[in-house]
């Protein structure tokens, strides 16, 4: 990547502008394959928060004069993801497959969105990538399964006869209903200590590796020509809380090896119990915090940095029901954050619609 490699942000508006080329000439450009990764949320946690979106990153690849739009990935889809998708000009119809780093409603609640509106304005089935079903031991032993939360996300609307009422409107409408819209594609597991291949088509390829969080939590890598970026969701380390020599996963520094975006869920060090904060110490551990985040990039060779599923929410003195411990943190206070390991990349605190460009011809 180049220095003139900027970005962007566009919260409110449908338009927004990327910055990432260098013409030569304006053919070859419009020639020139491009890789997109935008923010579609970056709220962290199943709170409310004005109009912050929840969990989610589009990766879209194609050729500049396409727009970087002959394919189109969801990465998690919390709440709002259709509406952030819309002021992208992205179709629920367009998506070519979604990928859940693991069910947690703040990473899922949009899914039905996108399902239901594809079937109601007759789109067809969409892959669905995500762990397969995995039986969680201890004392309240039970089974987590993104499978069946896949060809059950619309039941309600099936029982309330919603969906029986809406297909006797229209026969292009599958019978099924929303879920005849899922292609389900389970990752088996467990999977290996190195990244396997979990979805291509044409020159886009993504693999995914097993990483801690909650039970079968993933994260994903996305390789194409125009260059490659790795969505770590709420990966945090083995250890469950400290002593330990990092909050971050030991899989997603793997996965990360020379990648040039590294999107990932941050908690701030300030929002810690060290600090007096009444935040939970449990979920406050199994989170990657900023500073450790940048010393992980720094590692790996990580051009860029896109923090995002930020906790505790900019410019907020609480987070949720908890206080900040200080007051508000700013984005120079998160990128101060992830500077003190010394990572000299480019370090981007997400806002939501934030969109970086990849070129081709740059890598």
């Amino acid at each position: 990547m180049n220095d003139f490699f900027q970005y962007a942000v566009s919260r409110l508006m449908p338009v927004f502008c990327v910055v990432g080329l260098t013409f030569s000439g304006l053919a070859n450009a419009q020639n020139d394959h491009c890789m997109e990764v935008t923010l579609t949320g970056t709220l962290g946690g199943p709170a409310f928060h004005k109009d912050l979106a929840g969990s989610g990153t589009l990766v879209r690849y194609g050729t500049v004069e396409s727009g970087c739009s002959d394919v189109f990935l969801q990465f998690d889809a919390g709440r709002a993801t259709g509406m952030r998708l819309s002021q992208l000009g992205v179709a629920a119809n367009k998506v070519d497959a979604v990928f859940i780093t693991h069910l947690h409603s703040d990473h899922t609640v949009g899914l039905i969105d996108l399902l239901q509106t594809r079937w109601h304005f007759f789109g067809g089935p969409m892959d669905l990538i995500c762990s397969d079903d995995i039986t969680v031991k201890g004392t309240h032993p039970r089974e987590m399964s993104c499978g069946n939360f896949g060809k059950n996300i619309t039941a309600a609307a099936e029982i309330a006869g919603e969906i029986a009422q809406r297909s006797s409107e229209s026969k292009k409408r599958e019978s099924a209903g929303p879920t005849s819209m899922v292609n389900f594609m389970p990752v088996t597991l467990p999977l290996p200590s190195t990244p396997r291949g979990v979805w291509q088509s044409g020159d886009v390829a993504v693999s995914a590796i097993a990483s801690t969080h909650i039970a079968g939590h993933l994260s994903y890598r996305v390789d194409t020509p125009a260059g490659s970026v790795v969505i770590g969701g709420d990966a945090g380390n083995e250890k469950a809380a400290p002593p330990r020599e990092s909050s971050t996963s030991a899989g997603v520094e793997l996965i990360s090896k020379n990648a040039d975006v590294l999107v990932h869920s941050t908690i701030h060090p300030n929002f810690g119990p060290d600090n007096g904060s009444t935040f939970p110490a449990n979920i406050f551990y199994r989170q990657s915090s900023s500073t450790d985040l940048g010393a992980l990039a720094k590692r790996a060779g990580v051009k860029n940095l896109m923090l995002t599923h930020l906790i505790p929410v900019l410019g907020a003195d609480s987070h949720g029901i908890y206080p900040v411990p200080g007051g508000a943190l700013s984005e120079a206070d998160y990128e101060q954050s992830a500077r003190e390991s010394g990572y000299k990349g480019k370090v981007y605190v997400g806002k939501d619609l934030m969109t970086l460009r990849l070129l081709e011809s740059d890598q």
